[in-house]
């Protein structure tokens, strides 16, 4: 299992479209191959950031979505809106939480 965080920072003004945007593409990104989860985090004190956190079975599917058209032409459209640079980090899951007892 691969975490994919991506933190970015939008224009205050871009804050709602990209909401929209999101609710738009969320489901397609949802039934890409591969993807297991998809949130979308907003800061408590900072709502012009932004945060997906998804879950992908490995980094070859992440790749795939990535390098779709799909992938392409939503991150155009989101780019756009940004006022600083984006952060991606991924993740592999190496504990989990245990059943507590």
């Amino acid at each position: 299992m691969l975490v994919r965080i991506v933190r970015m920072t939008f224009a205050p003004e871009h804050v709602d479209p990209f909401l929209t945007l999101f609710d738009e593409v969320s489901p397609t990104i949802r039934d890409v191959d591969g993807c297991h989860h998809l949130e979308l985090w907003q800061d408590v004190r900072y709502p012009s950031i932004i945060t997906t956190y998804s879950e992908w079975s490995d980094r070859e599917a992440l790749h795939a979505y990535r390098h779709s058209p799909f992938f392409e032409s939503t991150w155009e459209r989101t780019r756009r809106m940004f006022a600083a640079p984006p952060r991606a980090f991924s993740h592999k899951i190496i504990r989990k939480p245990g059943k507590k007892r």
